[in-house]
C-alpha cells in the first residue's frame, strides 16, 4: 500500500513539474483614449490647425470638449495625430506610442463627411500597410462637414480598400 501511494505521489510530482503550464496569453486590451489631437500644418507654411476631442472623465459624466478648425481651400497639409489617456492627470499615457509600437495591429481611419478633402497615409507598418499616425490632407473647394477618426485594433489591413482608408471591410475592434 505504501509503495502504491509513494509511486502515485511520485508520478503526480513528475507530471506537475515536467509539464509546466504555459502562462496564459493576455490579449491587448482596448485602449482608453480621452484625448485626440489632430494637427494639420500647411506644407507651404502658415499656421497649423488643431482639431481636438477631449473627454477628460471618459464615458459618461461631463460632455466632451470639441475644438473645430477651418482649413484653407486647395491646400495640402501634413497631419499628425496624438492619442492620449488623461483620465489620471498624474499619469498621462501616450497611446500614440503604443499604436506605433504595435503598428501591425492598429490602423487609424479618417472618414470625411460632406467635406471636400482627401486624407492619405504617409506612414506604414513593417508589412508596408498604413498606420495613420502621419497623414497628408488635401483640401478642395470650400465645404462644411465633419471628419470622423477611428482607431481600429487588429483590422484586416489586406481587405479590400482598407489600405486606402475605407473602414468598411476592416473588421477588428474600435479602440
Amino acid at each position: 500500500m505504501k509503495i502504491h501511494f509513494f509511486f502515485a505521489f511520485f508520478c503526480f510530482l513528475l507530471l506537475n513539474t515536467a509539464c509546466e503550464k504555459s502562462d496564459p496569453v493576455i490579449p491587448n486590451e482596448e485602449e482608453l483614449i480621452t484625448t485626440v489631437r489632430y494637427t494639420l500644418s500647411p506644407t507651404d507654411g502658415g499656421e497649423a490647425v488643431v482639431l481636438l476631442f477631449q473627454d477628460a472623465d471618459g464615458d459618461g459624466g461631463e460632455a466632451p470638449i470639441i475644438q473645430n478648425g477651418t482649413l484653407a481651400q486647395n491646400t495640402i497639409y501634413t497631419g499628425t495625430i496624438e492619442l492620449l489617456n488623461e483620465l489620471q492627470l498624474d499619469l498621462i499615457e501616450d497611446i500614440t506610442l503604443e499604436v506605433a509600437e504595435e503598428a501591425e495591429d492598429h490602423q487609424i481611419f479618417y472618414t470625411p463627411n460632406n467635406l471636400n478633402l482627401t486624407v492619405n497615409y504617409t506612414d506604414e507598418d513593417s508589412n508596408e500597410n498604413p498606420i495613420g499616425i502621419a497623414t497628408s490632407v488635401e483640401t478642395g473647394a470650400a465645404s462644411n462637414g465633419t471628419l470622423t477618426i477611428v482607431l481600429r485594433h487588429e483590422p484586416i489591413k489586406t481587405a479590400e480598400n482598407v489600405a486606402t482608408g475605407d473602414i468598411t471591410n476592416a473588421g477588428g475592434e474600435t479602440d
